[in-house]
């Protein structure tokens, strides 16, 4: 499961599609629907926030709205729109942890995807997080 901290403009088609789900079963998980993944890293971040499902549910409109402006059909209704908006902190060391390991992926799967983002000089954060100093994120997982 990976729920990028990224903007998920910077996603590929898979990539979006891949988000869109994971996330929904993040969502499942928060809401107690599912046995699986309660504890995983991912999570964490969202578990920490004073209401978890409005935070999900926030990050999800996101990707909902990044949908549609590729026109992609995702259910709308599976966000419960409602939500009260908040923050998230999010360092900067995970941040550009995040895109490295967005291009690697990008440049196996979709070189065009790839190109288009290799240059850039820096990125944005889904919008549901706020910068703040610091390493990458305790709960990442770093595959050597």
């Amino acid at each position: 499961m990976r729920i990028w901290s990224l903007h998920p403009k910077y996603l590929d088609a898979k990539g979006l599609v891949a988000l869109w789900r994971e996330t929904l079963l993040a969502k499942r998980v928060l809401e107690g629907n599912t046995r699986g993944y309660k504890h995983h890293p991912q999570l964490h971040r969202f578990q920490a926030a004073e209401k978890p499902l409005d935070a999900l549910n926030q990050y999800l409109s996101v990707v909902w709205e990044e949908a549609q402006a590729r026109n992609y059909r995702f259910d709308k209704d599976k966000i419960n729109w409602n939500f009260a908006p908040t923050s998230l902190p999010l360092t900067h060391g995970q941040l550009a942890y995040e895109m490295v390991h967005l291009l690697k992926k990008l440049q196996a799967r979709d070189v065009g995807k790839y190109e288009e983002l290799v240059a850039l000089k820096s990125c944005e954060a889904h919008p549901l997080f706020r910068i703040i100093e610091g390493e990458i994120e305790a709960w990442e997982i770093i595959k050597k």
